[in-house]
């Protein structure tokens, strides 16, 4: 797991043709807006959360984000554990976040 700046994620994310954005957030914040093309898993979903994680793709570079980054590093590191070998933590989450966002309204 790897924390990233704003500016590190996004250009990073950028240049990367095996990325997938993740939103970890719960269901009435993403209400509020979501990164472009972001999926979302609830990480306050517990087990169901891990099971969602785990049947995802393994070899993908997942672009981790919450509201503020604690989350989201959380997701990280049990993504981590699972054994997925690149999952990267936005710092400071959406809240600091410049780029995009599309509404869910």
């Amino acid at each position: 797991m790897e924390d990233l700046t704003q500016d590190e994620w996004a250009e990073q994310l950028a240049n990367d043709d095996n990325a997938v954005v993740m939103d970890v957030r719960t269901d009435a914040e993403v209400a509020d807006g979501i990164i472009p093309n972001a999926i979302h898993i609830d990480i306050y979903k517990g087990q169901e959360f891990i099971n969602e994680i785990d049947d995802l793709d393994k070899s993908k570079n997942y672009y981790v984000y919450c509201r503020s980054g604690n989350r989201s590093g959380q997701a990280c590191q049990i993504m981590e554990e699972l054994g997925f070998e690149n999952a990267y933590n936005l710092e400071g989450g959406i809240l600091e976040w410049t780029g995009d966002v599309v509404d869910m309204e």
